[in-house]
């Protein structure tokens, strides 16, 4: 588990490898037209989640990709915010790629980069060897562009677009 702690603008958040009991949130959040535009994998049903859950489990032990649920915690629990993922990532390979979304009552209040910094950090820190990390998102979407700013990932190059990508995309890029 990683915290990305409090400032007097962000909330605590915790970072934590989905778990069964997601499940209701993750469709929830998956119900948002916003996020639903930009992913290419929706999670629309119980048996979705439960599928989404389980394949982020395996990522996990195989060590390749690791995706974090983000949750703000609450004295009566906790709220599903965002997720982060680290993907692509290989032994002697010296560049990953991390990739977010936000739940649409998260939005415009900083939890994307705050949790992307947090995953970042992580990944430097855990991964020897490691010296780059690219954010890429289509052009056409400048919420990422901000993100990707706001968590210090700088604008690299516009990539050409290629499947299952239909419009060219950004590359930001953060090192160590």
């Amino acid at each position: 588990m990683l915290r990305a702690p409090a400032t007097p603008t962000l909330p605590e958040l915790s970072l934590r490898p989905w778990r069964d009991a997601d499940a209701d949130a993750l469709v929830a959040a998956y119900r948002d037209p916003v996020l639903l535009r930009w992913t290419r994998a929706p999670v629309t049903t119980t048996t979705e989640a439960r599928r989404f859950v389980a394949a982020a489990r395996r990522d996990w032990d195989d060590g390749c990709r690791f995706s974090f649920a983000v949750v703000e915690p609450h004295p009566a629990g906790e709220t599903l915010v965002a997720q982060v993922v680290l993907k692509n990532v290989a032994a002697g390979r010296g560049d990953a790629e991390v990739g977010y979304w936000t739940a649409a009552p998260a939005r415009g209040r900083g939890i994307a980069p705050h949790a992307l910094d947090a995953v970042t950090r992580w990944a430097f820190a855990r991964f020897a060897g490691l010296r780059r990390l690219d954010l890429m998102h289509q052009i056409d979407n400048p919420a990422s562009c901000r993100v990707a700013e706001k968590a210090g990932y700088r604008f690299q190059e516009v990539l050409a677009a290629r499947p299952p990508f239909p419009r060219d995309g950004h590359r930001h890029a953060r090192w160590p």
